[in-house]
């Protein structure tokens, strides 16, 4: 072998093994058997719960925050999940195929000035004068070029692969969810990575719909283009009014003079505070509409209308004398079917 180069950064490493890590089911406070569906509600009630953003200098927030996203992260995802359930905590460190006999290993070489003759001098070295291109077809030569073909492909086919999209989700405000804004998100990417974004509600955006970020995503393999971020978002109730479809409904409480006399009372809506008028006799129940104050518009939508459900609330503490004036009133305006339309 006297005049040949030596091979050039040539080594084999050992993978290390994954670390410990809490069970995920644990985290999430779920059966092993648990649905999707179920550990999803269970992951926005705790990320609801342990949110960096509500407890700021509560560094165990933080913490079981980021336990409760590494255990959705895994739960989510069912490959991920799969894997988990069958080599615990140490799926990380496992292929699909599983671990091979000897652990795993991860090979490099980088050639010399000649390019790749630095591998060929590996076979040379092993098969001596029986590789080469003078061989016999079929031989190792040939097979030598085929695996020398084979790698430039993955290296081509590795270039143009895309990176793995990212799935998240996010809890907004109602008001935000009917008017559009903006919102912080923290992502967690695969490498452990925690990146912060100002995420742009679009105005109307309904429960559970998603948002997609183009090139938010893990990084392709090898220079290829990056995955996408997939946004599934839930909107939080409103302690006041209520979404069906594109109109906005509001329970709104009268006094027993305003629904008996009329009145005009004031009330909020999306578009600011509008002035809206009792008639006289009003009773429980009766939806007042104000066209337009609903959902706003947005892309071809229209804009929806905002419903004011009347509620006639009753003075506290009335005398006997005002009870026994209120009886007398009924008896005055009898109304005999007012029950008539209740059935079981």
């Amino acid at each position: 072998m006297e005049g040949r180069k030596p091979v050039q950064g040539f080594q084999a490493s050992r993978s290390k093994p994954g670390t410990l890590m809490k069970d995920p089911y644990k985290v999430l406070g779920v059966r092993r058997d648990a649905s999707q569906a179920e550990i999803q509600k269970a992951y926005r009630e705790l990320a609801r719960k342990y949110h960096p953003d509500l407890h700021p200098n509560d560094k165990d927030a933080k913490k079981k925050f980021q336990e409760v996203q590494a255990a959705f992260e895994i739960l989510n995802d069912p490959e991920k999940r799969e894997l988990y359930d069958r080599y615990g905590s140490a799926f990380e460190t496992m292929g699909r195929g599983g671990p091979s006999p000897g652990g795993s290993h991860t090979y490099t070489w980088t050639s010399g000035p000649e390019g790749f003759s630095g591998l060929e001098d590996i076979f040379e070295q092993f098969f001596g004068d029986r590789f080469g291109g003078g061989g016999a077809p079929g031989g190792l030569g040939d097979l030598f070029e085929q695996f020398r073909r084979s790698t430039g492909q993955a290296r081509t086919a590795s270039r143009s692969a895309r990176g793995q999209d990212i799935k998240t989700e996010i809890s907004i405000p109602f008001t935000t969810a009917i008017l559009g804004g903006e919102q912080e998100l923290r992502v967690r990417h695969g490498s452990g990575k925690v990146e912060t974004i100002r995420l742009k509600i679009p105005p109307g955006i309904e429960e559970g719909k998603k948002l997609r970020l183009k090139g938010q995503g893990e990084p392709g393999p090898a220079g290829g283009k990056p995955g996408d971020l997939l946004i599934t978002v839930h909107v939080e109730p409103h302690p006041c009014f209520q979404r069906r479809g594109k109109h906005l409904y509001v329970e709104t409480p009268v006094s027993l003079g305003e629904a008996a006399a009329g009145a005009k009372i004031e009330i909020p809506t999306p578009r600011g505070p509008v002035s809206l008028r009792i008639p006289a006799g009003i009773s429980s129940g009766k939806k007042l509409r104000i066209a337009g104050y609903g959902v706003p518009a947005h892309g071809n939508e229209s804009a929806g209308d905002l419903y004011a459900e009347i509620q006639i609330v009753l003075p506290k503490d009335l005398s006997d004398s005002e009870v026994q004036m209120l009886r007398q009133i009924d008896q005055a305006h009898p109304q005999p079917k007012l029950r008539a339309h209740l059935r079981w």
